[in-house]
């Protein structure tokens, strides 16, 4: 069932959207058009270093972090698996976010598989775990993930 959480039905569990990602805030936050609105989008479980916090410097890696968003994600349609708690003290919304594969040729086959962005984050080592029950269904995967990047020394792990 495809729920529509611009509708108030975010309660009643996960909800889906597919939704094209606009533009992105930092590393972990975009912004996507919703039910004919401008909504954020907190990533669940991933946290990447700082650039537009207020009153924050920019943190090591933060850049790279967010450039890497930037650049995989801007124009995109996306999959939003929204979390059990759907948004946060700041009234983003949190979810999951797929994207389609792509083939070498930069097409998208028909039947391609999703992957979850927020994991590629901790592998890639452009963000740290970041679990905040009850959102925490894929915490174990993020810290290993994580866990792995940091062994390899792979991106904020090496350099910060």
């Amino acid at each position: 069932m495809v729920l529509r959480p611009w509708e108030g039905e975010l309660e009643r569990g996960p909800a889906v959207a597919v939704v094209r990602v606009e533009r992105v805030v930092d590393g972990d936050t975009i912004a996507v058009r919703l039910g004919g609105r401008e909504e954020y989008v907190r990533l669940i479980g991933v946290d990447t270093p700082e650039t537009v916090k207020p009153d924050t410097p920019v943190q090591c890696f933060g850049e790279r972090a967010s450039h890497f968003t930037k650049r995989r994600l801007t124009g995109r349609r996306v999959r939003l698996v929204f979390g059990a708690e759907p948004r946060d003290v700041y009234g983003r919304l949190l979810a999951y976010v797929y994207l389609a594969q792509r083939t070498f040729d930069g097409s998208q086959p028909a039947q391609s598989p999703q992957r979850l962005f927020n994991a590629v984050l901790a592998q890639r080592g452009l963000a740290r775990p970041l679990t905040i029950p009850p959102n925490d269904r894929f915490a174990p995967r993020f810290e290993r993930l994580a866990l792995g990047a940091a062994r390899a020394g792979r991106g904020l792990w090496g350099a910060c």
